[in-house]
């Protein structure tokens, strides 16, 4: 259906006039993801809805046609609501409410309006017939949640994503094979016509064509006139080694097919790396902690710690504190660009026993009775400052 004089794109994306292109491009995935067939079982009135952000999202998504939109909104002849956007490419235009007071408001590209006023000083214009030609198909967004390791390493995974592509029976047209569109009787393939009487006329589009500038007078019985038809299917996603969560990939011509031999969409896919019981990222840096005894510590030890690639030896010193780390030189993750990997931190953590057998009880306190405070210069100063 034609957007309405009313319509107002950047209220219907939940955003305001001064939004970035990304921030347009996020309300446009969220409210897509909200009211998709799949989510909504067919409910008309979200049908509806998809369809009118699926038309203000072709607009604003294209700089130069926003451009054009902004410059139309903020023109005197926009009224209460100003203009609002209609078609794509060639056959683009804007609707206008309240220009001249007119009650039903005005419809059309901008050239038709000075193609209107200049049927006031006899200057006749004539229609031009719109060039139905191929449209792009709209993009895809998907998200997939991978391991750490896998960020690591680099992995091949695979991503169920809806598509739409183009309908096997008719190829695209729309129409039952063996039958073309035709173009419209109303308009005579222009997607407009004309509204006025004397010397004033002004251009609208088409109400029977819907400004297509055709008909399909049978449609094809699979897309019911659609030229498309919607299915899942698997994709193959390549993860490069050391990507970071909520990284987006690309791959270019995924998306959902075009219309009228237009290329397809893109496929953006929003990568999460999941937490590791192990592990926690800091950078190209893994850090992991590892529990050693009392002894050990003390006495220095050689520990056999877990890696991303398998397990490594690590030398402690005598006398190793509780939460000291010591550094695994380029055991880390790479860079998605470069050679250069991280490290791996092992963060020591001396875990004291929670029960003793009766020899280890009297050897701790014969070690106690052997204590020397000097021995301990992290707690002569805390007592040196805490003293009453």
């Amino acid at each position: 259906m034609p957007p309405t004089a009313t319509k107002n794109y950047y209220e219907i994306l939940g955003v305001s006039p001064e939004a970035s292109q990304e921030d347009i491009r996020k309300a446009y995935l969220k409210l897509a993801k909200q009211y998709h067939p799949d989510k909504t079982g067919g409910d008309k009135v979200a049908e509806e809805k998809l369809k009118a952000i699926n038309e203000a999202y072709d607009t604003l998504k294209n700089a130069e046609r926003r451009k054009e939109y902004d410059a139309m909104r903020a023109s005197p002849f926009g009224g209460a609501h100003g203009p609002t956007y209609t078609g794509s490419g060639p056959s683009r235009g804007f609707d206008f409410q309240g220009f001249g007071g007119a009650p039903g408001g005005f419809s059309g590209d901008f050239s038709d309006l000075f193609g209107g006023l200049g049927d006031i000083f006899g200057a006749r214009t004539q229609q031009r017939p719109r060039r139905q030609g191929p449209i792009a198909g709209n993009d895809v967004e998907g998200e997939l949640a991978i391991t750490l390791r896998e960020a690591a390493h680099g992995a091949r995974k695979s991503i169920r994503v809806p598509h739409a592509a183009a309908c096997a029976t008719c190829h695209g047209s729309g129409a039952q094979p063996g039958t073309q569109p035709e173009a419209c009787p109303a308009c005579g393939g222009s997607g407009q016509v004309s509204r006025g009487n004397g010397a004033f006329m002004i251009m609208q589009t088409c109400p029977q064509c819907r400004g297509s500038g055709t008909l399909i007078a049978a449609p094809c019985g699979t897309c019911g006139g659609a030229g498309t038809t919607r299915s899942s299917r698997t994709v193959a996603v390549n993860i490069p080694a050391g990507i970071e969560s909520g990284t987006r990939l690309r791959l270019a011509g995924q998306g959902n097919a075009g219309l009228r031999g237009g290329p397809p969409g893109d496929l953006y896919v929003t990568v999460t790396v999941k937490s590791d019981p192990v592990f926690a990222r800091d950078g190209q840096d893994v850090v992991c902690e590892v529990p050693v005894t009392f002894a050990e510590a003390a006495l220095g030890a050689t520990l056999r710690v877990p890696t991303l690639t398998g397990k490594a030896d690590l030398k402690i010193p005598e006398g190793t504190q509780s939460g000291q780390s010591f550094r695994l030189r380029g055991l880390g993750l790479p860079a998605v660009k470069g050679t250069r990997k991280g490290d791996q931190r092992v963060r020591v953590v001396v875990e004291v026993p929670k029960r003793l057998t009766r020899e280890q009880r009297e050897l701790m306190e014969k070690l106690k009775a052997l204590d020397d405070p000097a021995m301990y210069p992290k707690r002569l100063a805390f007592e040196k400052h805490t003293r009453g």
